[in-house]
C-alpha cells in the first residue's frame, strides 16, 4: 500500500486525477489529509519524540494518533506493516506570520532532512508558495513558467489563491487537469478528456521539473533526475527568499513527484 498524506482537500482533488491518469488500477493507494500547515505538523511531531534534533517516529502510528486527536479516524485500520511507501505534500506558506520566517525556515529544513525516503519515514514534497502554484500558468505549455516568482509581501497583501485566479489562463475551470467524467459522456468523449488532461499534466511535469533544475543548476531543461527536495529548498532560500525582495520561485510538487516516481519515461507519453 502507498500512503499519501496531504495538507488539504485541494491536494487530494489533484491527486485523484493523477491516480486515474498515471497509476495502474491495481495500485493500492490510501489518502489522508492533515488539514493544517507544515509548521503545525512540525510542532505535533516534536511532541512525540525528538533525538539530537532529529524526529524519531513511526510515521504511520504518529499520524494515526495526531488525526485521532483531531477526531479523524481515517487511518484507524491502517497498520505500519501494510504501508510500503509514504509521500507527504505540504505548502511552503512563507506568508505565514505566527512565527518569524527564519523560525519557519529552520523547521522546514529539519523536516526535509528527516522525510527523505518514501520506504522509511516518508518523502516530503513542498509547494512554493502553495499548492495553487499548480495553476499559476498561461495556456499550456507555458514557456515563460521558469521565471515566475512571487514575493512574500505580495502574498501577505493579496491572497495567493486570488493571484492565481487573476493570472491563470484557465481561471477557476479545473477540467484541464481534473478528470471529470459525466453520465452523458460516451467512450469517445471520455478518451478525449483523458488524453487532454494527461497531456496538460505532462506539460506541467516538463515545466516544473525543468524549473527545479533551473533553480538548482541554472538550466531550464529536463535533468536526468530531479534534485532532492532539500536541494530545491536550499536554493530557493539562497537565490530567492534570503534576498532583499524576499520571494520564491513558483513551483509545484505534484509534477515533480511524477517525474521522480516514473523518471524520464513519463515524458515519452507525450510523443
Amino acid at each position: 500500500m502507498i500512503l499519501f498524506i496531504f495538507e488539504g482537500k485541494d491536494d487530494k482533488t489533484y491527486f485523484e486525477s493523477i491516480k486515474r491518469l498515471f497509476f495502474p488500477e491495481k495500485s493500492e493507494t490510501f489518502v489522508c489529509t492533515y488539514n493544517s500547515n507544515i509548521y503545525s505538523l512540525y510542532t505535533k511531531l516534536k511532541k512525540h519524540d525528538a533525538l539530537n534534533g532529529k524526529l524519531e517516529v513511526d510515521t504511520v502510528s504518529v499520524f494515526k494518533e495526531i488525526l485521532t486527536e483531531k477526531g479523524d479516524n481515517t487511518l484507524k485500520d491502517i497498520r505500519e506493516d501494510e504501508v510500503s511507501e509514504i509521500y507527504l505534500f505540504f505548502d511552503y506558506d512563507f506568508q505565514e506570520k505566527s512565527r518569524t520566517l527564519e523560525e519557519n525556515n529552520k523547521r522546514l529544513s529539519e523536516m526535509l532532512e528527516y522525510f527523505t525516503d518514501e520506504t522509511s519515514n516518508g518523502k516530503l514534497y513542498i509547494n512554493y508558495p502553495m499548492v495553487e502554484s499548480l495553476r499559476y500558468t498561461k495556456e499550456l505549455p507555458d514557456n515563460d513558467y521558469w521565471h515566475y516568482t512571487v514575493s512574500r509581501k505580495k502574498c501577505q497583501e493579496d491572497n495567493f489563491k486570488h493571484q492565481v485566479h487573476e493570472f491563470s489562463f484557465y481561471k477557476s475551470n479545473l477540467e484541464y487537469l481534473v478528470l471529470t467524467i459525466k453520465p452523458a459522456d460516451d467512450e469517445t468523449k471520455i478518451q478525449q478528456k483523458t488524453d487532454s488532461a494527461k497531456t496538460n499534466w505532462l506539460h506541467l511535469v516538463t515545466m516544473n521539473t525543468s524549473k527545479a533544475n533551473y533553480i538548482c543548476n541554472n538550466k531550464n531543461e529536463l535533468p536526468e533526475e530531479v534534485n532532492s527536495q532539500k536541494e530545491i529548498y536550499d536554493n530557493q532560500l539562497a537565490k530567492y527568499v534570503n534576498t532583499e525582495e524576499c520571494k520564491v520561485a513558483i513551483l509545484n510538487a505534484f509534477p515533480i513527484f511524477l517525474f521522480d516516481y516514473f523518471g524520464k519515461r513519463i515524458i515519452k507519453q507525450m510523443r
